[in-house]
């Protein structure tokens, strides 16, 4: 096969970089087609998948000072990053149009399905409020958000998402926040903790396969647009714990010596016996490291909210 100079998408060049590299990768944001969307908001109905329910438990204890902590002089923008569903939103929101504040809401996400579905349900369940969807990744929404400056903005970071970065990428993120904030502007993030390693491990290895199969999907995209010829049953799924360090890691392992051809790319991948793909990184916290993490992006903590075991913690930010 010829070698390719040139790539029609991010994810043609991202696959390739990803497939070629030692220890081989791939990016989890690709998982996020139709298919990888259906089965994220299966494992957020899991019940090994607590960082939903501690969410909600967090949004439904603590609406009204929630609430309160949003609101501003003249309104303000709330603007979800990563919005998925809004399950867990929709809480909020109906206490805000409840109490007639002064608000539009902006969700924010990579998925268009999941945006166009995510409207269609506020048109009929919140008629009332005002709905600004926007399609994007984080990165690309972080140059415009500046651009909303005539009354307080309100970012939202649920589910824990700032987790999927590398230590240093979240500081990357966080200061880019802090860019487009203003001395009012807030930035609600929920950040998942550490507790028992069995705990976090069952939440991303759930008996039913769910959490394979998502993982997988990234071989079945790369099947589906780039050609490729992987054999998902030849392929293991693993999850790993590190209760020091924080950080989960999801991994595709390969159970036998094969060659997956990726005809679009004009290339072969070759797979040793249990060579790895690492697909998925999710980090846990505790308030030393998100103290840490913050004066390290110019941002302070002004206050938390907590459900009643501590398991999860939405951390309210100012511009330090």
């Amino acid at each position: 096969m010829k070698s390719i100079t040139k790539f029609d998408s991010a994810f043609e060049e991202d696959t390739y970089k990803g497939l070629n590299s030692h220890p081989k990768y791939l990016l989890s944001k690709y998982i996020y087609d139709n298919h990888g969307d259906k089965l994220f908001q299966k494992i957020m109905d899991m019940p090994e998948y607590y960082l939903t329910e501690c969410e909600t438990e967090i949004f439904k204890a603590h609406t009204s000072a929630i609430a309160d902590s949003f609101n501003g002089p003249e309104g303000f923008d709330l603007i979800e990053l990563g919005a998925g569903d809004g399950k867990k939103t929709k809480i909020l929101l109906r206490y805000l149009a409840k109490k007639n504040y002064d608000f539009t809401y902006q969700p924010v996400d990579i998925s268009q399905s999941v945006l166009d579905e995510l409207q269609s349900s506020l048109l009929e369940e919140l008629p009332e409020i005002t709905v600004k969807t926007q399609q994007g990744t984080y990165f690309k929404t972080l140059e415009r958000l500046s651009d909303y400056n005539t009354r307080k903005k309100v970012i939202l970071v649920l589910g824990s998402n700032i987790g999927n970065l590398l230590h240093k990428d979240a500081i990357d993120f966080l200061k880019n926040i802090k860019s487009s904030m203003s001395a009012e502007d807030m930035l609600f993030m929920g950040f998942d903790q550490k507790k028992d390693p069995q705990k976090i491990l069952d939440a991303y290895n759930d008996p039913t396969g769910i959490t394979e199969a998502f993982n997988k999907n990234l071989l079945s995209r790369i099947n589906k647009e780039l050609g490729a010829n992987f054999d998902l049953d030849s392929f293991l799924h693993w999850e790993t714990y590190n209760p020091e360090t924080g950080t989960a890691k999801s991994f595709l392992v390969s159970k036998t010596e094969q060659e997956v051809k990726i005809p679009k790319l004009y290339f072969t991948a070759h797979f040793k016996p249990w060579e790895t793909i690492h697909t998925e990184i999710s980090q846990k916290y505790d308030d030393e490291v998100v103290q840490w993490l913050a004066g390290e992006s110019g941002l302070r903590i002004e206050t938390f909210f907590t459900d009643k075991e501590g398991y999860y913690k939405n951390y309210v930010f100012r511009k330090d």
